[in-house]
């Protein structure tokens, strides 16, 4: 790896010894994938995978300490995955105890290295950072230090950013020293399709499945997509960004998607047109029976497979603000079709602190409440992490969920009527 004087004096040590191991880190990290040089981070803020004090995450509050006594800060602030625990969430005893004394023993102390090391917020925790109410959103082109895989695809694909699927640790790493090794997502080569994706479904393709079956097919490499804009429409507003929210975070859990390409839709795709896809592409073409196949392989690792629902997580990634006032009205009515006046399963819809903020200003708000559903900021991913929800029968509209848990997937549908009509 080339570096330029500034770089190599850093690692020499001119900055002093914890900042010469923060760059020799990146370096080692960047010669791993044979990345040619570091560039500079070009985006305003920087976002953190690391958001829950686990107790056995030792390591990386000693590394955290380890930064702040040597007057190591990040050169960015940044915003960070959400918190873990919310008491609104519905939990029994035994998980209560769990998580407050065995698991997450140390979120108080973290969540205060965070904000010493430069946390852009006391509310700044969601997967969707880039979401406007949270304010960490990329400009097009802008090079990124993140490690969130839904976050890294979202900004990849549907802002144009430049990211890497970095690791965890990595992404502060970067954000410190303000360089990340080139190499991959960053590079022009890099960013060109070795998968044509065409879609010749016969109904708008549900966002999870369609991006489940493209990331387990493609895996980590770039997907374009033909003949979703029929269903989604050429224009980046709030109905499309959420469907792609939701699709991206589906192919970067279900495979290793960092970037898609979508005809029609997408910057790049836009801009470049078919130009983006690369010589001996392979194709891959989704139908019905394609989705379908692909939903009915879906391992159900309930304890009982029949048993009823006892819980209800959508939102993972965070929901939008637009997606939170569209449950209200399809679960109000759903429930006026049934005769119900509330779900018949606990159901939680999560979303960033701010975007909750900003909705609970809305009349949608109240008329939410009153359908018995919750609201909520946490990560469900990290409620669901712990051995006593492997035996709770939870059900989700998120296949990053399902995919990293015990919970069961259906689809949005699926999803209302079993929360306003009953069963599963």
């Amino acid at each position: 790896m080339i570096l330029t004087n500034e770089q190599q004096e850093i690692l020499n040590g001119s900055k002093g010894e914890t900042m010469a191991k923060v760059m020799k880190t990146l370096v080692r990290y960047g010669d791993a994938f044979e990345a040619e040089k570091l560039v500079p981070i070009t985006s305003s803020y920087n976002h953190l995978v690391t958001s829950f004090g686990l107790k056995v995450m030792s390591p990386v509050y000693d590394l955290m300490q380890q930064l702040l006594d040597a007057g190591v800060t990040s050169g960015q602030k940044f915003s960070v995955d959400p918190r873990p625990l919310d008491k609104n969430v519905p939990a029994n005893f035994l998980q209560n105890l769990v998580f407050n004394k065995f698991m997450y023993t140390k979120q108080d102390f973290y969540e205060g290295q965070l904000k010493e090391l430069g946390l852009l917020d006391d509310d700044a925790f969601s997967c969707t950072c880039y979401m406007d109410e949270v304010g960490n959103k990329p400009k097009k082109g802008d090079v990124l230090s993140w490690a969130e895989s839904s976050a890294v695809v979202y900004a990849n694909s549907v802002l144009g950013a430049r990211c890497n699927r970095n690791s965890g640790i990595i992404d502060i790493m970067g954000s410190i020293v303000g360089y990340v090794p080139y190499f991959g997502l960053l590079t022009d080569e890099g960013r060109k399709a070795t998968w044509v994706v065409r879609i010749k479904t016969t109904k708008k393709p549900e966002a999870q499945l369609l991006g489940s079956a493209i990331g387990m097919k493609v895996m980590e490499d770039v997907p374009y997509v033909i003949g979703l804009d029929e269903w989604i429409g050429n224009e980046l507003n709030d109905a499309a960004c959420a469907y792609l929210k939701d699709f991206g975070a589906a192919t970067a859990s279900n495979g290793a998607v960092g970037l898609y390409h979508i005809a029609n839709l997408t910057p790049e795709a836009v801009e470049q047109g078919e130009s983006l896809i690369a010589d001996g592409a392979k194709e891959y073409v989704i139908d019905d029976a394609e989705l379908e196949r692909v939903k009915n392989n879906y391992p159900v690792i309930w304890k009982d497979p029949e048993a009823a629902p006892k819980l209800c997580f959508v939102g993972c990634p965070h929901l939008s603000l637009e997606q939170l006032k569209d449950w209200t009205d399809k679960i109000e009515a759903g429930l006026k079709e049934s005769g119900a006046k509330k779900v018949t399963i606990p159901t939680v819809l999560t979303a960033a602190p701010k975007v909750l903020e900003a909705f609970g200003k809305t009349e949608y708000a109240e008329r939410l409440k009153a359908t018995g559903v919750i609201t909520s900021y946490i990560c469900p991913l990290m409620y669901m992490n712990n051995p006593l929800c492997k035996k709770m029968p939870v059900i989700t509209s998120s296949n990053k969920l399902r995919t990293y848990t015990s919970a069961r997937y259906y689809t949005d549908e699926e999803i209302l009527s079993a929360i306003t009509k009953g069963g599963k």
